[in-house]
């Protein structure tokens, strides 16, 4: 769980030389973090961000990484991604998923509708910019 995390802007001033980091503001947030956190009654987590879906294989627990960690926090449903993704793409995926549920449309239908207009765009249609988002959850 020290292994999946999310680095944010900053990272690179907030620990310029190994051995200087400040673990509880280092510029990380570990899957172990999230999962020490209460997300309880958090209808929607959404890791936008490259390979946020992937983890370790642990035989007999299924994958560990930023997903189930969120998920064993409280979430109620999490939206990550299964390879490199598209910063153009990923912008109009997200804009119009979120427009959806700014409209009341429930999260797995308004990211599943957002797919669908996408294959119909001759510019996003590519299964690489849609496909690389996946719901989990209730």
């Amino acid at each position: 769980m020290l292994r999946s995390g999310l680095a944010f802007a900053g990272i690179n001033t907030n620990a310029q030389f190994l051995g200087e980091l400040d673990t509880r503001n280092d510029g990380v947030l570990t899957a172990l973090e999230v999962m020490g956190k209460d997300f309880t009654g958090t209808r929607l987590a959404v890791l936008s961000a490259c390979e946020t879906g992937l983890g370790e294989i642990h035989e007999g627990e299924g994958v560990y990484g930023l997903r189930r960690a969120f998920q064993e926090a409280g979430v109620r449903s999490v939206i990550a991604s299964l390879w490199e993704v598209s910063d153009a793409g990923t912008q109009e995926l997200m804009s119009n998923m979120y427009r959806r549920i700014n409209q009341g449309m429930d999260p797995h239908m308004a990211l599943r509708e957002t797919q669908l207009q996408m294959i119909q765009s001759k510019e996003w249609n590519a299964p690489y910019i849609w496909s690389a988002f996946m719901m989990q959850g209730r």
